[in-house]
This record gives C-alpha cells, sequence and structure tokens, in this order.
C-alpha cells in the first residue's frame, strides 16, 4: 500500500497534534473547561449505567439500549479527552504513530456503535409508540442482544478494515495534525504512497456504515411523530413529543455535526469550523446524553431518588451503630 520508493526522506515515528495552539493564553482556561465536562460525563454515564444494573424497574429494552449507550460514551470521552487535557497541561503535544493509529481505532469503533446504537433507540421508541400491542413480543430479550451486539459489531467492521490498510504505510515529512485528535482523513494525507485507494474506500465506508442508521434513525421520528399527532388526548400527545424531542435533539447534534465535518472541504477557512463541530459529537454528545435520554425520565429520577433514599438509611445505620 505505501510507496517504498521515498528517496532520502526519513519516516517520521510520532505526529504533532496542533489542537488549541493558535490561543495559547486560553490553555489553562480550556484545560479546565474541558476537565469539569471529562468528569461530569464520566460521572453522568456511570450513574445511568449503575441504576440500569441495579434497579429492576429499568430492566427493559429501552433502558438496556440506553445503559448500552451510557458504557460507550464513558470508553468514548474516555478515548479523546483525556489526551487533550494532557496537551494543555503539559504543552506536549505529541503522540507516536502507534498510539495515533490506536486511538483512530478505538475513536473509530466507538463511532460507528453510536451510529447504530441512537438507530437501535430510535427503533425501540418506534416500536413502542406505533406499535404498543407488539412491543413485548418484537422487543423480546434475544432480540435486545441482538441488537446490541449487531451495533458494536458494525462499529468495529468499518474501521477495522481501514486501519488494516493503513498499517501498511509509510509517513514521511510533514508530521503535523491539525486537530484535537487523530483524525482519519490528515492521518491518511501524511502517508508517503499512493492513497487515492484508501481514501476512496474510507469515503466509501463511511457513507455505508453512517447513512443506514442515519436513514433508520430519520424514519422512526417521522413515523413517530406521525403516529404521535394522531393522539386524541393532548396529554398523551405531550408526554410523547417531551420524550422524542429530546431525543431527537441530540441525534440532530450528532448526526448533523459529524455529516458536516465530513461533507465540509479541506480549506484553511474552515479548519476552526470543523474543529469546533468535532468538539460537538465528541464532547457535547456525550455530556447530554445521560441528561436528555435517562435523567428526565420519570423512571430513572425515581430510580435515582430511592437509591438516594437507601444510601441515606445506610449511612445513618453505621452511623448509629
Amino acid at each position: 500500500m505505501a510507496d517504498r520508493h521515498w528517496g532520502n526522506q526519513t519516516a517520521i515515528t510520532e505526529f504533532i497534534l496542533l489542537g488549541f495552539r493558535d490561543l495559547p493564553e486560553l490553555q489553562i482556561l480550556l484545560f479546565l473547561l474541558f476537565l469539569v465536562i471529562y468528569m461530569a460525563t464520566v460521572a453522568g454515564n456511570t450513574l445511568m449505567v449503575v441504576l440500569v444494573v441495579a434497579d429492576q424497574h429499568l430492566h427493559t429494552p429501552m433502558y438496556f439500549f440506553l445503559g448500552n449507550l451510557s458504557c460507550l460514551e464513558i470508553c468514548y470521552t474516555s478515548t479523546i479527552l483525556p489526551r487533550i487535557l494532557a496537551s494543555l497541561l503539559t504543552g506536549d503535544r505529541t503522540i507516536s504513530v502507534s498510539g495515533c493509529i490506536t486511538q483512530l481505532y478505538f475513536f473509530g469503533v466507538l463511532v460507528g456503535t453510536e451510529c447504530y446504537l441512537l438507530a437501535v433507540v430510535s427503533y425501540d421508541r418506534y416500536s413502542a409508540i406505533c406499535k404498543p400491542l407488539h412491543y413485548s413480543a418484537l422487543m423480546n430479550a434475544r432480540f435486545c442482544l441482538q441488537l446490541a451486539a449487531g451495533s458494536w459489531f458494525n462499529g468495529c467492521l468499518a474501521i477495522t478494515i481501514v486501519i488494516l490498510l493503513m498499517s501498511q504505510f509509510i509517513f514521511c515529512g510533514l508530521n503535523e495534525i491539525d486537530h484535537l485528535y487523530c483524525d482519519p482523513i490528515p492521518l491518511i494525507k501524511l502517508s508517503c504512497g499512493d492513497t487515492r485507494l484508501i481514501m476512496l474506500l474510507n469515503f466509501i465506508l463511511s457513507c455505508e456504515f453512517t447513512l443506514p442508521p442515519f436513514l433508520l434513525t430519520l424514519t422512526s421520528y417521522v413515523c413517530i411523530i406521525t403516529t404521535i399527532l394522531r393522539i386524541p388526548s393532548t396529554t398523551g400527545r405531550h408526554k410523547a413529543f417531551s420524550t422524542c424531542s429530546s431525543h431527537l435533539i441530540v441525534v440532530t447534534i450528532f448526526y448533523g455535526t459529524l455529516m458536516s465535518v465530513s461533507m465540509l472541504p479541506t480549506l484553511d477557512t474552515l479548519r476552526v469550523l470543523k474543529k469546533v463541530f468535532s468538539l460537538c459529537y465528541t464532547v457535547l454528545t456525550p455530556l447530554v446524553n445521560p441528561l436528555i435520554y435517562s435523567l428526565r425520565n420519570r423512571e430513572v429520577r425515581e430510580a435515582l431518588s430511592k437509591a438516594l433514599s437507601q444510601y441515606v438509611a445506610f449511612k445513618k445505620i453505621c452511623r448509629d451503630s
């Protein structure tokens, strides 16, 4: 895959992630901001996973998928933010070639998996609202496990193909990546060899593994909204809209920014905008997911209240004994 005839140029062993190099006066402020976001993201998603596992009332298909989504968000944000925090704190923006490809692999797996999990959540809501009489039969335990496993498998498949091809590359010349993390397009462009085939393959796989879950999600919510509009009860319409509108916000932020980054041309004038959009689906979405998908739901609030009550009672018993 790589072009072995690259003259006297020396193969590079590390990259420089430029990140926020243009904002030296804001490094400490950005570090504190991202540290708070990281801690809040991990805490919120961990709380959701604990509640789903511990509370019997949350052992339903919807919360099973949301628990998977929360696990994914913890891994997702941990793939990106710790490296950004370290570079902001120490000023060291270097990352080894193997470290960069490893980060790209896990990042690609988790992005792809999130696309499918969001589609699965939307299908679950479609089944519950549009086919309530068949919901229990449709979303049985075996089918839920298959949907979750299929989401993780599809997330792994596309990026694994790209990484296997990229592992044969030799990188030489410039070693600067003008991004916050190891993104596939800037990384491929630093290769010494002919990259046309892998650029085309990356584009095809991105479309093949992103468009189907996006179209499924979009179709599900169109059907959901159509069904909600037919509900005669104003209270019922409001409750259904409240749940689905919040889900739709997350989906819009995630897919809107992800597709914008993929489709925007690689121009210097747009590089800052692409970094901002990248932060939306890598940092903002994992932060708001537990708030919008889970903690706004009555069942989750009741489970949280019950857990807090049990914790207070336990502390009281320990203090009195």
